[in-house]
């Protein structure tokens, strides 16, 4: 009868040798990771800027039609996305701060701290298309 299990040595890595190279991995990426924090931070921005921009064109839409602006979303038309806690993937609360018949401002203030600093992004536009960041994150 011969035998099943040979001692033969098939050539492959060893443990020790694959848990050294996810160190050195894990290492780099704590290095490069928070020089990346500003970036991140700048395309979860883009959020408010666009959800921003098309809140005023309904708001200039309406303007156009019935002479006035509207502190109502549903009015308007304006259906805002689920929240990230909710499920969804908006990270800015959209808000509109003041409305009357000659302008009207609006707020898109960060549900969460994206660098860990404390402060919340915050942005706001007005019926010009006055776009500006009030509070930097």
């Amino acid at each position: 009868m011969k035998n099943k299990y040979r001692n033969e040595r098939l050539d492959a890595f060893s443990l020790t040798e694959l848990l050294i190279v996810l160190a050195i991995i894990g290492i780099l990426i704590l290095i490069a990771l928070p020089n990346l924090m500003p970036k991140i931070s700048e395309a979860k921005a883009q959020e408010a800027k666009l959800q921003l921009k098309h809140l005023h064109t309904l708001e200039k839409t309406y303007f156009y039609v019935h002479s006035k602006y509207l502190s109502d979303f549903d009015d308007l038309g304006f259906e805002h996305a689920k929240m990230v806690p909710e499920g969804g993937q908006a990270n800015f609360q959209l808000e509109i701060v003041e409305s009357s018949n000659t302008g009207f401002l609006a707020r898109a203030t960060a549900i969460t701290d994206f660098d860990g600093d404390g402060q919340y992004n915050v942005w706001e536009i007005d019926h010009e298309l006055n776009l500006k960041e009030v509070i930097k994150d």
